[in-house]
Formats: structure tokens, C-alpha cells, sequence
């Protein structure tokens, strides 16, 4: 009754320190209300029009840049264009400078006269100007200039005759002409009625004039050799006693139509320049033009950049607010809640207070009663107390001669646990009878020290039969065990053994194929020289290796050699190489049918393993799709492949918890990411589930709503796999059929304790 009274006493302090307790939490939760800051509605309403805006000038931005955008493939198909332009013209110029730098050159080869040049150089007349230079002749007709004058066209200036005789002490290394200038007669002649000049073709200026009249003046043109002292475009010369057919004989000829291409040249050349600095100036504004707008585009591509990043600001601000609004009204809302229930179980804790109070108010009633009736068992029992000690001592024979017999029949039974807890059980039957003497009294009068001997000796000898046949069975276990270690040793000196002689089957193996080769190859090449395999056969033994015989094929070789290039054989060689080529094709063929049957197998393989790995990564969506709302009462989840070709594609999570708009897993709090991967873990685990389960402090990071899903989600799962899990927490500790903690009740010294709740729970129920 006294523990009892302590009991209720305890019982009332606890819960007078509970409902301290219970009114200190309802006191922080108010303080919490009223400290909450409830989210600024206007600010919300701000942050709404900035992010509306901000989308409307994103967009803009968007649009402003795929305008600009659109504009810069046209101004580089202009740029493109007048490169192409510029190119032109440059290759014109090229080619146009190239040729007349090749005609130059070739004039300038002309003009040196080779030989006659020092001689030139020696007389003071280098530098003259020739004939040719100073005609001007009518396209076309230059040949049949060239034909009448020939050295004539590269004639120098004199002034009289005198003085060119002078010349002629010191003659030229070659033919050489000069013009007399002097006392010319430039009068005109007209030509025959029906005919025309070669002079009207050429023009001169000055005396060079008279000169070509004196040698022009009777040379006439014809369009064909018919006719008399004519000459025809192409230089041909008729007279009337023969024909004189032209043809470019010497390095001088074509003089005058090169100049006439060169100055053609160097006023197309003029022309084309022209051309080549207008394009250039076009490809210039053309640069500019596609410079600009792509300025523009890029400009406009980080304006937009820099409104999406705005908008996306603002949207994050907007989130924020909404967030907090958010948490704040369930906050608020599990605030009340749990102060209402506070309140609940605050009038709960009252009134067990209440019924505790009577308790013990009638508990101490009851104590001052039983204190009476224990004077007079007080009494009582120091009547009995001398008897009680005389029969102690036999009651002590008693209970070791009980104690050894329940220590031999359950030592067979039971570990050393049992033990202990049936001698605590002996312990607490020895207190009864201590204090229920009569009773012992009574039944020791009964017991026979006979029957327990026998009995006794009955057991000891059970135990001794037992304990015999525990011995066999352990003899004949060391011994199936050593058997096992032999057998193990013998299985492992077998697998070492039988390596070496798979890799000798191996290179068996690879050594008869090669052999087989060779022999193939020996028999193609004897079948092919015709040898008489008979007579081989007879001469050399079987057992002759190919080695042997190098030296005796190094003497055949040299004897051929010896010999000579022979090709009587060509014919069979050519059979021999085709039928060899026929070989190789059908190897080709079979390396080739073998690739083909590799690149199917491959290919089949690739898409078994994509079907499978669609299939596998669609159960887990789905199991995960299912799981994560049961998890987070609500929300949606869902797994995505970052890449096209799944056998080399990525796995991203999508959650998105109840109320949230989140668009990363990153942006979710620490009990969400856990209880993201709990639904992925369980899904993959639903996919091939295991008898076991570990689960180590899965729970830390959640709260009591979140620990309690996950627990009900842990029971369901519980009736095909069992849980074995580590935690901290009351709320998982629940849904456990049996607990296993460790304890130290002393320092340094740690006790495993387990509860089997089940029978925890009968005994509560009993009691």
C-alpha cells in the first residue's frame, strides 16, 4: 500500500509537471502567434505587377530579339554577296596585272634585240624609241604590218644619210633599220580607183608619217590572195610574180598586237580596279551593315536575357512572399490546432489529477487499516518466527535440491538466460514462501526426502546420458567439420590446379590451329609447285618439324636463285594466285558474315536492354509517381531522362510538394529532399523486393506529420518484408513489434535490452 500511495504520488507530481508542461508549450505557441509577422498584402500585390511587367517587357525583349535576329542572315547574304563581288574583281585584276606583266616582260625580252643590244648601248642609241612604238594600228591588221615591214617595224630614227652611212663602219651583230627623216616627201598619192591602202590602217604623227609613206604607199589590202602587190589581214603577201605566205619566224613577230593587248589590257586593267574599289567600298558597308546588325542582335539577345533574369527575380520574390504567406496560414492553423488540443489535454491531465487525489485519499484510509492488522501479523509472526528458523535450514536443502534439478533440465533446454531468469523466479518463490509459512509448513510436511532422491538421481542421470550424446554430436560435428575443411582445401587446390591446365587446354588449342594452318598452308603451296607428295612422304618421317628443314628450303632457295629468273611457271602462278584470291575472298566473306552477325547481336542486345530499361524506369515512375503523394499528402513527382538515346541518358527528379511551385529539387528543404528519396528508395525497393530491409534513421530530418505517413507507409510494406530499422523517434518506435535498445546502466558497461511489444502489451492488459 505504501508503494502504491508512492506510486500516486509520483503519478500527481508527473502530472502536475505535465500540465506545467502542457501550459508552457500552449505559452510559447501564443508567443509564437503573436510574434509571427503575417506577409504584407500590398507588397504581394507589388511584387505581382513588377513580375507582370517584367514578363510583358521579357517578351518584348524577346521579340525585339528575334527581329534583330531575323536581320542578320540578310545582312550577311549582302556581305556574302559583295565578297563574292570583291573576290571577282580581285581575280580579274590578277589575271589582267599577270598577263600584262607576261606581255611586258615579253616586250621588254623583245626590245633587248639580244646580240644588238651592246651595240646599241656602244652608239648612243639604248634608249631610241623604235618604230613600232610610235604607230597606232587598226585592230586586226597588225600581221599584215608585220608581214610588210617586218625588221623594218623596229627601225630607229636617223637624221640624215650621212650619218647612218657613218653607222655602217661599225656594222650591227645583226640586221638592223633606220629612218631618214630628213628632206622626205610627205606629199600624198592616191591609190589605184578599187583599192586601199595599207597606210589607211596605221596612224603616225610627225615624219614617222613620211616614212610610212614611202614604204606603205604601193602596199595594198584584199580580203583573199587574189589580186596584185596586196596584202591581207593575215599577212599575206601577193605581187605579180609571186606569193608570199607570212608566218611569225622570229621573236620580234606579234610586237605590234602585244602592244595593242597591253594598252588594251592596261585600260581594262584601269577598268577592272575601278570595279575592285567599288566592290571593296560595298563590301565594306556590307561589313558595317552586317557588323551593326549583328551588335544590334546581340544587344538585343542580352536585353532579353536580362529581362527573363528580371522576370525570374521578380517571379522568385513573388514565390517568396507566397510562401510565406502560405507557411504563415498553416502555420497559424497547426497553432490552433495544437492549442486546442492543449486545451483537450490539459482538462484531461486536470481530471486524472482528479482521480488521483482520491485515489490516494482512500489508499491512505486503507494504510491506517492494513498498519493494524500488520501489529497484530507482527505478533503472529514472532510466534513463528523461532519455528520458521528451524525449518530453514531444511527448506534451503529443499530448494538447492529443486534448484539442481530445474538447473539440469532446463540447462538442455534453455540458454544462459533462461537460467538467470529462473533462478530470479526461484528467488522470488523463496520470498513467498517466507512469507506464507504456514503453507511452506504444510507442504514441507509432505515432501519425501526418498522420492527427491530418486528423482534426483533420475535427472543426473538424464543430464549424464544427455550431456554424453551432446558430446557425440559435437565430436561427430568437429569432425563433418574438419571433412568440410578438407574438402575445401581440396576444392580450392583443384581450382588452382585446373587454371594452368585450362590455360594449357587454351594454348592447345591455339597451337593445333596454327598447326592446322600451316598444314593448309604446306599442302596449298605443295599442291601448287606439283611436288610428288609420295616421294615426300618416303624421304622425310612424319615427326620432322618445319624448322628442321629451313636450312635444307635456304639451300633449295639458293639453288634457284642460282639459276636465275625463270618465268616458264607464270601461267601456274596466276592459277595458283587466283585460286589463293578465291581463298581470301571467302574468308573476306566469312569475316564479313561474322561482322554483320556481330552488329545484328549488338544491335539486338541494345534493344533488349532498352526495353528493359524503358520498362524498369517506367515501373519505378510510376511506383515513385504513387508513393510521393502518400508520402507528402499531396503534390506530384515524377522522373525525366535528360538525354534522346536512353542507354546514355541521365535521370532527373521532378517533386513538386503540396502548395509548392518549385522547378528544381535543389530549391526543397531538408525533411523534403529525405522524404523525396524515401518514395524513390521505396520505389525502387517495390520494384524487386527483398525479404530485409535496413533502414538506418530514415526519420531524423522529418516532423511528426511527415514521421507519422512514413511509419504507415513502413507498416503496409511491413506484410511482405520485415524492417529492421534504427530511430530516435516515439512516433516510428509505435509501429514496432519488438524494440531492441542499449542501455548502460553503469559506466562504461552496455546491456542490450528487448522488448517484445506484443507481450509487453498482454502484460499491461493482465495487469
Amino acid at each position: 500500500m505504501e508503494q502504491r500511495i508512492i506510486s500516486l504520488q509520483e503519478r500527481a507530481r508527473a502530472g502536475e509537471s505535465q500540465s506545467e508542461e502542457v501550459n508552457g508549450r500552449a505559452s510559447r505557441l501564443n508567443d509564437e502567434l503573436v510574434g509571427m509577422r503575417k506577409p504584407d498584402q500590398q507588397a504581394l500585390q507589388m511584387a505581382t505587377d513588377r513580375h507582370v511587367m517584367a514578363q510583358r517587357k521579357a517578351e518584348e525583349a524577346k521579340l525585339k530579339a528575334n527581329q534583330t535576329q531575323g536581320q542578320v542572315p540578310a545582312t550577311d547574304a549582302i556581305r556574302q554577296k559583295a565578297l563574292e563581288q570583291i573576290q571577282k574583281a580581285n581575280q580579274d585584276v590578277h589575271q589582267s596585272e599577270a598577263k600584262l606583266t607576261a606581255l611586258a616582260a615579253l616586250q621588254a625580252s623583245v626590245q633587248a634585240q639580244g646580240k644588238i643590244g651592246p651595240w646599241l648601248e656602244s652608239k648612243g642609241l639604248k634608249e631610241s624609241k623604235r618604230l613600232w612604238q610610235e604607230l597606232k594600228v587598226e585592230k586586226g591588221w597588225e600581221p599584215a604590218l608585220e608581214s610588210v615591214l617586218r625588221e623594218r617595224l623596229a627601225a630607229l630614227t636617223g637624221k640624215s644619210i650621212n650619218e647612218t652611212l657613218s653607222l655602217a663602219q661599225d656594222a650591227p651583230p645583226s640586221r638592223l633599220a633606220i629612218l631618214l627623216t630628213d628632206g622626205i616627201d610627205q606629199s600624198d598619192s592616191k591609190p589605184p580607183a578599187g583599192f586601199i591602202t595599207l597606210l589607211s590602217r596605221v596612224q603616225a604623227s610627225g615624219t614617222i608619217a613620211g616614212v610610212l609613206q614611202e614604204w606603205l604607199s604601193h602596199i595594198y589590202i584584199a580580203d583573199n590572195l587574189e589580186g596584185a602587190a596586196l596584202v591581207t589581214q593575215q599577212g599575206h603577201v601577193v605581187t605579180r610574180v609571186g606569193v608570199q605566205l607570212y608566218a611569225a619566224d622570229s621573236e620580234q613577230a606579234g610586237m605590234l598586237a602585244r602592244a595593242q593587248e597591253m594598252e588594251s589590257l592596261e585600260k581594262q586593267l584601269k577598268a577592272q580596279q575601278l570595279i575592285q574599289s567599288e566592290a571593296r567600298s560595298e563590301l565594306e558597308q556590307a561589313n558595317a551593315n552586317y557588323q551593326a546588325a549583328q551588335q544590334a542582335a546581340d544587344q538585343a539577345r542580352i536585353a532579353a536575357d536580362q529581362s527573363v533574369q528580371e522576370a525570374h527575380s521578380f517571379q522568385v520574390e513573388k514565390m517568396q512572399l507566397l510562401q510565406a504567406e502560405e507557411q504563415y496560414s498553416t502555420r497559424a492553423a497547426q497553432i490552433d490546432s495544437e492549442l486546442q488540443e492543449i486545451t483537450q489535454q490539459l482538462g484531461q491531465i486536470q481530471e486524472a489529477n482528479a482521480q488521483i487525489n482520491t485515489q490516494l485519499t482512500q489508499s491512505e484510509s486503507e494504510k491506517a487499516a492494513l498498519q493494524n492488522s500488520l501489529s497484530s501479523a507482527q505478533q503472529h509472526l514472532e510466534q513463528a518466527e523461532s519455528a520458521r528458523e528451524l525449518l530453514r535450514e531444511e527448506l534451503r536443502q529443499a530448494e538447492m535440491t529443486a534448484q539442481e534439478a530445474a538447473f539440469t533440465t532446463r540447462s538442455l533446454q534453455q540458454k544462459i538466460n533462461d537460467l538467470q531468469r529462473d533462478q530470479t523466479t526461484a528467488r522470488t518463490q523463496i520470498m513467498e514462501l517466507q512469507d506464507r509459512f504456514d503453507a511452506s509448513q504444510t507442504e514441507l510436511k509432505g515432501l519425501s526426502d526418498e522420492a527427491a532422491q530418486n528423482k534426483l538421481q533420475t535427472l543426473l542421470i538424464t543430464r549424464s546420458e544427455r550431456e554424453a550424446a551432446l558430446a557425440k554430436a559435437r565430436t561427430e560435428q568437429e569432425a563433418m567439420q574438419h571433412q568440410l575443411r578438407e574438402a575445401d582445401e581440396a576444392r580450392l587446390f583443384l581450382e588452382q590446379t585446373l587454371q594452368p591446365m585450362r590455360d594449357r587446354v587454351v594454348d592447345l588449342q591455339l597451337r593445333e590451329q596454327a598447326a592446322r594452318l600451316s598444314y593448309e598452308q604446306f599442302t596449298t603451296l605443295l599442291m601448287d609447285d606439283e611436288a610428288d607428295l609420295q616421294d615426300l612422304a618416303e624421304r622425310y618421317s612424319p615427326e620432322l618439324r618445319a624448322s628442321s628443314l629451313q636450312g635444307e628450303v635456304t639451300r633449295l632457295n639458293n639453288e634457284i636463285q642460282s639459276l636465275g629468273p625463270v618465268n616458264m611457271a607464270a601461267l601456274e602462278e596466276l592459277t595458283s594466285s587466283r585460286e589463293r584470291k578465291s581463298f581470301l575472298d571467302a574468308q573476306s566473306a566469312d569475316l564479313n558474315e561474322a561482322i554483320k552477325t556481330l552488329t545484328d547481336a549488338i544491335a539486338k542486345i541494345d534493344a533488349e536492354t532498352r526495353d528493359l530499361l524503358q520498362g524498369t524506369f517506367d515501373q519505378v515512375n510510376t511506383h515513385f509517381g504513387r508513393l510521393f503523394p502518400e508520402l507528402f499528402g499531396g503534390g506530384h513527382a515524377e522522373l525525366v531522362m535528360t538525354g534522346e538515346e536512353i542507354l546514355d541518358a541521365g535521370v532527373q527528379v521532378m517533386a513538386q510538394p503540396p502548395g509548392k511551385k518549385n522547378s528544381t529539387i535543389h530549391l526543397l528543404s531538408g525533411g523534403e529532399k529525405a522524404l523525396t528519396a524515401i518514395a524513390l528508395v521505396f520505389s525502387l525497393f517495390l520494384l524487386n523486393p527483398a525479404p530485409f530491409c535496413l533502414l538506418d534513421e530514415v526519420d531524423a530530418p522529418l516532423d511528426d506529420a511527415n514521421t507519422m505517413r512514413y511509419s504507415e507507409m513502413v507498416s503496409r510494406m511491413s506484410g511482405k518484408t520485415q524492417f529492421v530499422f534504427i530511430s530516435h523517434n516515439k512516433i516510428t518506435m509505435e509501429i514496432a513489434s519488438q524494440l531492441i535498445g542499449v542501455t548502460m546502466q553503469e559506466q562504461g558497461v552496455s546491456r542490450i535490452v528487448a522488448v517484445d511489444i506484443t507481450s509487453a502489451v498482454s502484460m499491461v492488459e493482465a495487469a
